[in-house]
């Protein structure tokens, strides 16, 4: 653990706070960076998009993936194994690939232009459906999917069936026993899959830069364009630290959130 997380972690930081002077090997201990990172609004800017575009992104697949798992916890009586072996079959091949196949999808001549002009549905392909922030979100919500879709099947395996059969007795339709008791048994399921699919794709840059554009522009490429092109490592370190500590912070006041609304409905 110490090796494999928290030595990568302590040389960043370290990183971070050194500046090159010119002389050849040589570093100096600066502030530099983080003066940089504070100074430029295009860096905070971009930051605050990542955590709007990766809050988007969480919303929207676990919306899509509780259907999926509610599915195959309540309605599948065989083999539930081979279903969520079909879920993530998609994963196993290369996560590149998929974003290009997305790439395929929303291009100008992709698939699904090609099938609204056969249609007739439009004249002319549509050129926003690929490089902005709708691309991003759907192209990163498929990719997470399964992230989502396993936690969440696992809180709802998890539930006491006599209980819903409970809330039918006490004269409950199946709408208000899902609200009043599927729905919040499951809801330790649903906050893990939020935070599996916010945190990691904040940090994205493959995604962005193939279907984002200039409006998609997250975090990521920032520290990848700092690390690579520019070859400046304590300006990409700075920048990576000031997302981990921002990331931490969203995550924690999101939970400080929930942990403060599960009270004000226990007193309730």
């Amino acid at each position: 653990m110490v090796m494999a997380l928290i030595s990568p972690f302590v040389l960043l930081i370290g990183i971070s706070f050194t500046l090159e002077t010119g002389a050849q090997d040589e570093w100096v201990l600066s502030l530099a960076n983080y003066q940089a990172v504070f100074e430029k609004p295009q860096y905070l800017r971009v930051l605050g998009r990542s955590l709007v575009i990766s809050s988007l992104v969480a919303l929207t697949t676990v919306l899509l993936a509780y259907p999926a798992a509610y599915f195959i916890a309540f309605h599948v009586r065989g083999n539930k194994m081979m279903w969520l072996i079909l879920i993530t079959l998609p994963f196993w091949t290369s996560y590149l690939l998929r974003v290009f196949s997305w790439k395929l999808i929303l291009g100008y001549n992709g698939v699904i232009n090609s099938a609204l002009l056969w249609l007739g549905l439009i004249d002319q392909p549509l050129d926003f459906i690929l490089y902005n922030t709708n691309a991003v979100v759907v192209t990163l919500a498929h990719a997470w999917a399964a992230f989502a879709i396993l936690p969440i099947f696992v809180s709802l395996q998890k539930i006491d069936r006599t209980l819903i059969e409970a809330a039918h007795d006490l004269g409950e339709n199946s709408i208000a026993a899902f609200i009043r008791v599927t729905l919040p048994l499951s809801m330790p399921g649903v906050i893990a899959a939020l935070l599996l699919v916010f945190i990691p794709t904040v940090g994205d840059y493959v995604t962005p830069k193939m279907v984002g554009g200039p409006n998609g522009l997250m975090i990521g490429s920032l520290i990848q364009v700092a690390f690579g092109r520019l070859d400046n490592w304590p300006l990409g370190a700075a920048i990576s630290v000031v997302s981990m500590i921002t990331v931490t912070g969203t995550v924690c006041a999101f939970l400080f959130g929930i942990d403060r609304l599960k009270k004000l409905v226990a007193r309730a």
